[in-house]
């Protein structure tokens, strides 16, 4: 669990250099595949594929492009459409999701009506945080971010039920996690990039190389060994504990204005939700 903490305070920072410094002046496609690319040439020199089997590599590099790769296309999108504090705020699905996907993998049961419910509820708290007028632009940023949501949550889930050996093993083949990130973000740069928004500043330079090497490439693999020694109900809690700690940053370091009324109100709704949703799975 100490793990998990630490790499949270890392990514609370990371929302807002993405939202202030990245997400208004480079192209997406162009900084994901930038950070996937710098996390992947970091822990390559780890990469032990002889002692992977053939079918271990596909399924790490598929998880990594699902969970990293289209997560983060998705999530830097969502920048253009809502504020940082709305990104963080709507990861609070994160946890639900998991719950959901990880009882359908393994228990193959239909889903609760009152899972639907908690849903519905989510998505009435975050209506209520723009209630005074939700634009196309504010249900874009939303959707964008269930899409990398439900990303997210399927590769946690799917690494922490794939079977890879001790840490030092898993360091060893975590390169094929990025590998995988790396084709689908540098597929989508190829295809839809305006290359007329390349990063050009030092701070910008700098920023991506901190997201890449320490966030990403660190960051994502401590991450994802961390989450084989814990239950998924606490893996489920701390993909919550970012929103706090991301907003907090938000609002200290660079004074982004919040309708605090409407998003306490909102969050209170969403907060509700996830505890019906986590309340019934405990229930025998």
């Amino acid at each position: 669990m100490l793990i998990l903490v630490a790499i949270t305070l890392i990514w609370a920072f990371s929302f807002s250099l993405i939202g202030v410094y990245l997400a208004p002046e480079v192209d997406a496609y162009v900084a994901v595949f930038i950070r996937m690319l710098l996390a992947t040439a970091l822990l390559l020199p780890f990469l032990r594929v002889t002692r992977m089997p053939r079918q271990r590599q596909w399924q790490l590099m598929g998880i990594g492009a699902i969970q990293i790769g289209l997560m983060y296309l998705l999530l830097y999108h969502a920048f253009l459409h809502i504020s940082v504090a709305e990104v963080l705020l709507f990861t609070i699905f994160t946890p639900l999701y998991i719950t959901l996907l990880d009882e359908r993998v393994l228990n193959r049961k239909v889903l609760p009506l009152i899972w639907w419910l908690a849903a519905l509820l989510s998505v009435i708290g975050a209506g209520l945080i723009r209630y005074q007028g939700v634009s196309s632009g504010f249900w874009t940023g939303f959707l964008l971010i269930q899409g990398a949501n439900l990303c997210f949550a399927f590769g946690q889930v799917a690494y922490k039920r794939l079977s890879l050996g001790p840490a030092r093993a898993q360091v060893q083949q975590y390169a094929m996690f990025f590998i995988g990130a790396s084709i689908v973000s540098g597929i989508g740069m190829l295809l839809f990039a305006d290359f007329n928004r390349l990063p050009n500043s030092t701070t910008q330079w700098a920023i991506l190389v901190w997201l890449g090497l320490g966030a990403s490439g660190v960051g994502y693999m401590l991450w994802s060994i961390a989450s084989k020694r814990v239950n998924i109900a606490q893996l489920a809690t701390m993909n919550n504990a970012l929103i706090p700690a991301g907003l907090l940053v938000n609002f200290l370091l660079w004074g982004q204005d919040v309708n605090w009324p409407n998003l306490f109100l909102g969050g209170v709704i969403i907060l509700l939700s996830v505890w019906l949703a986590s309340r019934f799975q405990r229930t025998p």
